[in-house]
């Protein structure tokens, strides 16, 4: 028979001292103490003077040979050779060592909550305390387990730094930082009052620059991870970033519409539906955009029209101009004879006509011309080339003033084309705006609808899952209920005996709990568990079967400690050769006292039945199942 939960590992034994005394939740007992350490003994062994040493204490005492127990000489209890140490003298004390595992414990780290038993100490709380101190291997400042990381991270000066991203190394100490809140001269002067006060200020500065600097250098790491808004996708390297969005459907990118004041990013594959949906806006968009384009064109027309009247009437006066200068031209070029012509006139007139008057009877005057016309007699006509000069210029102002005329009736055929595309789009808003109300009121009853639904589904499920649980509280009693027996015999049917074998191999499911069982309706409740592979000497070798003690409704009217004789059985399923262990309780265990807890520590017997026995063909496997039968003897009950 032996106890189901083993020591910690016997690698132990060899490495450290005893426990600190303050782990000790109650009072200190001098039994206990190691004789050389002086602090909780830790894998005990007795010399054959009776001290008690922790293993690790022992070895590194006779390591140089024998020597005197100490403990002896300071009791002047000496005895040689009793009294003298050395290898082979000593041997584990196994009692001790389980009462020592059993004491109470508490974390000696402050701030540490944890409580529980020395062993638990050992083998789950000790080393492994969040709130430990240890010191850092760079800087060898001294700081808590659970802040280890972050120190690492943020606070140790001797740091090298790495973005996790491109790997671009950064050691802490050549990083040049400007300000002189980080440099260590300002320790002197003001601050040399409390240097301390002013180191931690430093550091929690040193922290915030790193993770500064490291925020700064994320803002450009070309590898840094970037998320994609529209597909939710993680860890786009942000130099792919740009190439991802171009090919992205669930992107989200401007509406077309936002050139006539859409604000809103649809979606790449929603994009059509978006357009069909806010067509209604678009439109009236659409609407006011042109509107102001015909405000902004009215505008601008009447200027437009006062100008080129401008034009018309400076072209109508240079036209009057110069339809004047070619007629004064005209009548220069076509005027009466001058002084020479005039002459030879009178002449001619004189020799064949009758007998004028004498010679000395003077001439009329010769008429006054007007200043104008008072050339000399040599003039010269004006040449042709002026006159096609002028009559080019005519032709481009006139040219001028057509292209104005014209330019008028463009923009008024404009505006009307606008103002027929206005009253076109207003009956467009005007049957949208109809349709959007009919379907906002739809819409609003099918939400109502929708709303009320879903809080009687929400009800429904609320109700199916509380039948559920009660229906899967109910199973279970029952399965416990038909399993149970009330004559201290108890069989144990195991189905599925391979799959269950080679998950307690691969640690899965190591052991299983059997249905309880009781010696009398009012009696002791008990239970088996199984090792299908083994445990502590019977590990990977034997079948390990085990009685466990649990706490019943009527504990209190019973016989404590537990006395009665158990057998347990693996049945030969062709009833010729069962394997039997039976034992009788140890009252001194506390296996077998009055629980306290759901169940005892479970006893039994982990070299039970060699599992080489249930290899190949056997009768203790049959259709993949194995029955195990516990008999309590009622004897005395």
């Amino acid at each position: 028979m032996a106890t189901q939960e083993p020591s910690p590992p016997s690698s132990m034994e060899s490495n450290k001292p005893g426990f600190p005394k303050k782990i000790l939740g109650n009072k200190l007992e001098d039994k206990h103490l190691c004789n050389c350490c002086h602090n909780i003994l830790r894998r005990p062994f007795q010399a054959q003077c009776g001290h008690r040493f922790c293993s690790y204490c022992f070895n590194r005492t006779v390591s140089n040979g024998p020597q005197k127990c100490n403990a002896c000489i300071k009791e002047d209890i000496f005895e040689d050779p009793t009294s003298i140490l050395k290898q082979g003298c000593a041997f584990p004390d196994n009692a001790v060592r389980r009462e020592v595992e059993n004491l109470p414990a508490v974390c000696i780290n402050e701030s540490c909550t944890w409580k529980g038993s020395i062993k638990e100490y050992e083998m789950n709380h000790e080393g492994k305390c969040e709130f430990m101190i240890i010191p850092c291997p760079s800087c060898k400042e001294r700081i808590r387990f659970n802040e280890q990381e972050r120190h690492n991270e943020r606070e140790c000066p001797e740091r090298t730094l790495n973005c996790k991203y491109c790997k671009e190394p950064f050691h802490f100490k050549n990083i040049k930082v400007g300000n002189d809140l980080f440099r260590p001269k300002m320790l002197v002067g003001a601050c040399a009052a409390d240097q301390s006060s002013h180191l931690c200020g430093i550091k929690r500065n040193v922290a915030a620059f790193s993770f500064f600097f490291f925020q700064a250098h994320d803002e450009i790491c070309p590898k840094y991870p970037m998320i994609c808004e529209g597909c939710a996708k993680k860890k786009i390297p942000r130099e792919k970033y740009v190439d991802h969005i171009k090919f992205c459907s669930k992107f989200r990118t401007p509406c077309r519409f936002h050139v006539v004041g859409c604000d809103m990013s649809v979606e790449k594959e929603k994009i059509h539906d978006h357009e069909r949906a806010y067509a209604y806006e678009h439109l009236n968009l659409l609407l006011h955009y042109i509107m102001g384009m015909k405000v902004s064109m009215e505008g601008l027309q009447p200027q437009g029209l006062e100008v080129a009247g401008h034009k018309l009437v400076e072209l109508q006066q240079s036209l009057k101009e110069l339809e004047a200068r070619v007629s004064q031209l005209s009548t220069t070029s076509s005027g009466p004879p001058v002084q020479g012509a005039a002459a030879a006139a009178s002449s001619s007139s004189s020799s064949s006509g009758p007998p004028g008057p004498p010679a000395s009877v003077p001439l009329p005057p010769p008429p006054t011309l007007p200043p104008t016309l008072s050339v000399s007699t040599s003039f010269t006509p004006l040449p042709s080339s002026v006159g096609a000069a002028l009559e080019l210029q005519l032709h481009s102002e006139k040219t001028k003033v057509a292209e104005l005329g014209r330019r008028c009736t463009e923009l008024e055929v404009k505006a009307g084309t606008f103002e027929n595309v206005v009253c076109v789009l207003n009956r467009e808003v005007e049957r949208f705006a109809t349709t959007m109300e009919a379907s906002n009121r739809q819409h609003k009853l099918d939400q109502d609808k929708i709303e009320a639904l879903s809080n009687k589904v929400r009800q429904l499920e609320r109700t199916v899952g509380l039948k559920d649980l009660t229906v899967a509280e109910m199973e279970g009693r029952l399965r416990e209920m038909s399993a149970t027996t009330f004559d201290g015999v108890f069989i144990w049917r195991i189905s599925d005996f391979a799959k269950k074998r080679q998950d307690a191999i691969a640690g899965r499911a190591p052991a299983m709990f059997s249905p309880a069982f009781y010696t009398s309706k009012y009696g002791y409740k008990m239970c088996l568990r199984i090792y299908l592979n083994g445990d502590g000497t019977g590990r990977g070798s034997h079948l390990s079967l085990f009685f466990v003690v649990m706490r019943g409704l009527s504990d209190a009217l019973l016989k404590w400690p537990f006395n009665q004789k158990v057998t347990l059985m693996l049945l030969d399923q062709s009833n010729r050769e069962h394997i039997i262990d039976a034992f009788r309780p140890d009252v001194t265990s506390s296996s077998f006292q009055r629980p306290v807890s759901e169940m005892n520590i479970a006893s039994g017997c982990p070299l039970f039945c060699p599992l080489s026995k249930l290899d190949g063909k056997n009768t203790y496997i049959r259709d993949d199942t194995i029955f195990i039968k516990a008999i309590v003897d009622l004897t005395g009950l």
